[in-house]
């Protein structure tokens, strides 16, 4: 059993943990999370998607027959495509995005890196996203995974999530600081 030191717990990172190990004993570490991160995309730009594995309207069987649609028709098989319908009969699939996201972070500490989560006001381009994985490498001490999501609410700046620590520094924050500022003076 792969021991680790993060803060991975509940149901999402008691499965993420056995997914993990079952995929490290089979070699498919990679594969699995290729293709966890592939079912991770299909659910950020699906709302029907999102709405079939959060809401308990849907029976499991009902569940267990749309995903195994989707999981077909998008050629998710072998571990993911099994662990997902496991997940469905459990009536779990709610937790789906946090067991991704406990999965990459088990899969990256196997591998000596720590993973973070960027939030940017625009997409990044290579460069930027390189300039930044070397920056955090620099803080943290250990190779960096970058998870890049692009919120244009932010307007400007970025939102850095590694382990438990959160920086940032985007305009949104700075300006709502700002306006609590002018709120406590007038």
């Amino acid at each position: 059993m792969a021991q680790s030191g993060s803060m991975i717990s509940g149901v999402a990172g008691r499965y993420a943990r056995s997914l993990f190990e079952l995929a490290q004993e089979t070699g498919a570490v990679s594969v699995v999370e290729g293709d966890l991160v592939r079912f991770e995309e299909m659910l950020e730009g699906s709302e029907d998607l999102k709405r079939l594995i959060k809401s308990p309207v849907f029976s499991a069987d009902e569940q267990l027959k749309a995903l195994g649609a989707v999981l077909d028709r998008a050629r998710i098989s072998g571990l993911v495509g099994n662990f997902l319908r496991l997940v469905a009969r459990n009536r779990r699939l709610f937790a789906v995005p946090q067991m991704i996201r406990a999965f990459r972070e088990i899969a990256a500490e196997a591998r000596g890196e720590t993973a973070a989560e960027v939030t940017s006001a625009h997409a990044l381009s290579a460069e930027q996203e390189r300039e930044l994985k070397a920056a955090l490498k620099s803080v943290v001490g250990k190779d960096v995974t970058v998870k890049v999501t692009v919120d244009p609410s932010l307007l400007a700046g970025l939102i850095v999530k590694v382990g438990s620590r959160q920086i940032d520094t985007s305009l949104k924050t700075k300006l709502n600081s700002l306006k609590l500022a002018l709120k406590e003076v007038g």
